[in-house]
């Protein structure tokens, strides 16, 4: 190619159309990769959070899983029981609901 103003322009239409297909490209192979589940304090938890809200704390991993460990949970890999999802995990006390609920949402993250 000339070393001219039109040889330069043409070349920097080129890498401007070569950028554009990889955008794309990339793009679609993104649009193929299963979307992480983000932790979001806001997120709800179905009735649990009601439960949660209401218990007498300070409370254990123990005594949370007694009172509510059947109640059914969406994670990453399918349905699971608090039970389940808290068994990951040492024994701690919570200060709150909150605390339950955050703790909970990052588990079910991983």
């Amino acid at each position: 190619m000339a070393d001219d103003k039109q040889g330069r322009d043409e070349q920097a239409d080129d890498e401007k159309r070569r950028q554009r297909e990889r955008m794309q490209e990339e793009a679609r192979t993104r649009a193929d990769e299963e979307q992480p589940m983000r932790v979001d304090p806001n997120e709800q938890l179905g009735d649990l959070d009601e439960a949660l809200k209401s218990h007498d704390y300070p409370a254990t991993t123990n005594e949370l899983v007694e009172a509510y460990g059947d109640y059914e949970l969406e994670t990453q890999d399918g349905k699971k029981s608090l039970e389940d999802v808290l068994s990951s995990t040492d024994v701690q006390i919570f200060d709150s609901g909150e605390d339950v609920h955050r703790r909970i949402l990052e588990l079910i993250d991983q």
